[in-house]
Parts: structure tokens; C-alpha cells; sequence
């Protein structure tokens, strides 16, 4: 194996020194578009990070149903949410319902009923599929672990973000805007920082406390991504997938890198739209 990433270096700095004006891909040449959107939570969730949202006001239905329009043009024929593989049957019989009648009422609706249902069923896809994993880890360690070797790098980071929190304000926001937000790249490397990058500034002489807690929710989102790669999917797949932002920003590392998926614009399917008919 060493041996064959060693040719496999050397091949590339060859053609990349031969060929330095010309596009050098590392993926198949089918491959398979996936739409990656990061969202708030919309309705009750066990994660740390949530967001006042009235997911049975009209007025937020009205203004995601408008985004899901717009996804939609995606045409995806697989979809994937936040819920555990194990509550598969459950969320398809959920789903099938949805596109029965969509004006049935959900007694807790989250962005999966929400938004993820209605893409869905503009967009004519009858696969659905979660790919959650969840595995706890310490999120309070910096505020626990006294006298860590650099917390001074974590504790200053907050205060800056808690700086611009006060001029973007999400609940200010219109859901269309939140959701640009949360899927612009600035904001995808903060949530991974804040989840878990910078625990590694927390540690105490000797040890990595830190960075054993980061690791854990690497491990997390890989599993999450293996979760992904279980599912059967054919050359002509199209793949969205609605997660919360943190997850999204750890799969666009992934996707990016993958010769299996082409990972699409995902601002190019929040624009604004028409209103949608009922």
C-alpha cells in the first residue's frame, strides 16, 4: 500500500509539472450530484445548538414550502435526513403518508417534515432514508478543565463570535436568509471550530482531553458519512441531503474529496422563487 501511494504521488507531480494548464480530475467520470444543505433545527432536537422557530406558524410553513420549491429543481431521487437508519420504516411510512395528503398535520413537525417531505414530493422522489448516529461527547470541557494550556485561543474565539452574533441576528432573519447563512463557507468552518476543532487549545500538561472530545464527533460525522455510503445508489442518483449545519460542514470536506459524488452549489437552490401554489 505505501509503496502504491508513493507512484501514485510521483504520477501526479509528473502530470501536474507535464500539464500545469490543463484540469486534473481525481473523480470517476460518472458521478453522482449531491445537494448538501445545511438548516437549522425547525423542531425539537437533542442537539446542544438550537433556534427559536414556531414550526406551526403559517407564515414559516409558507416561506419554507417556498424553499422547497426551489430545491426541488434539483430533481433528487434519493433523500436524506438527521434520523437514526433504525427509524428507516418509520420515516418511509411517514413520508408515503405525506404524499398521500400533503396537507396532513404533524404533531412535532422538524425541518424533515417540513422541508425535507416537501422537496421530496415536488420532486416526484420516493426513496427517503436517515443517516444519523449519535454520540455523546463533552461540549462544556473548555469551561470544565482548569488552567488548559491555550484556552486563552478558545475563549477569545467565542468572544468573537458572540461580537458578530449581536449584528446577525437569526431571528431577525427571514428562513431563506438563515438558511444562506448557514450554508455560507465562513460559516461552515466556525461550527466545525467551535464543535471541535478548537477543543484541541483545550488540554492540560501531557494529555489531549481536548482533542479526545473533538475526535468523538469526527467520529460521529464519519459514521454518519459511512451511513451515507451504505445506501444503493445508481449512476443516474441524485442525492439531497438535509442535515444541520455542523453535519453539512463535515460532509462538503468529504464530498469535495470523493471520486464518487459531485458536490453542487448549494446557493444556486436557495434563490428567491415564485410563491408556491397550493
Amino acid at each position: 500500500m505505501k509503496k502504491l501511494l508513493i507512484l501514485v504521488i510521483l504520477l501526479l507531480d509528473t502530470v501536474l509539472l507535464q500539464a500545469q494548464d490543463s484540469e486534473i480530475s481525481l473523480k470517476f467520470k460518472e458521478t453522482i450530484p449531491v445537494l448538501n444543505i445545511g438548516t437549522f433545527h425547525m423542531g425539537y432536537s437533542p442537539d446542544a445548538n438550537t433556534t427559536d422557530f414556531d414550526e406551526h406558524d403559517s407564515e414559516n410553513v409558507r416561506q419554507v414550502h417556498q424553499i422547497a420549491k426551489a430545491i426541488a429543481e434539483f430533481k433528487p431521487t434519493v433523500i436524506l435526513v438527521e434520523s437514526s437508519p433504525a427509524e428507516n420504516e418509520a420515516l418511509q411510512d411517514s413520508y408515503s403518508a405525506y404524499l398521500k395528503n400533503p396537507k396532513m398535520k404533524f404533531p412535532n413537525p422538524s425541518e424533515i417534515e417540513l422541508l425535507a417531505f416537501e422537496v421530496g414530493r415536488l420532486a416526484n422522489s420516493s426513496r427517503i432514508f436517515g443517516i444519523d448516529f449519535q454520540q455523546g461527547y463533552n461540549y462544556s470541557l473548555a469551561y470544565q478543565l482548569e488552567n488548559s494550556l491555550d484556552g486563552e485561543t478558545y475563549f477569545n474565539y467565542m468572544k468573537l463570535l458572540q461580537g458578530l452574533e449581536k449584528e446577525y441576528n437569526p431571528q431577525n432573519m427571514s428562513v431563506r436568509d438563515h438558511l444562506l447563512m448557514t450554508n455560507d463557507p465562513r460559516y461552515l468552518d466556525m461550527l466545525i471550530n467551535i464543535n471541535a476543532d478548537l477543543l484541541t487549545h483545550i488540554s492540560s500538561p501531557g494529555k489531549s482531553e481536548g482533542a479526545d472530545e473533538a475526535a468523538k464527533f469526527y467520529h460521529r460525522n464519519l459514521v454518519m458519512y459511512s451511513n451515507l455510503n451504505q445506501i444503493p445508489l445508481e449512476k443516474d442518483d441524485r442525492v439531497f441531503i438535509l442535515m444541520g449545519g455542523t453535519h453539512t460542514a463535515f460532509f462538503n470536506m468529504w464530498l469535495k474529496r470523493s471520486p464518487k459524488f459531485e458536490l453542487m452549489e448549494v446557493k444556486n437552490y436557495l434563490r428567491a422563487n415564485p410563491e408556491v401554489e397550493d
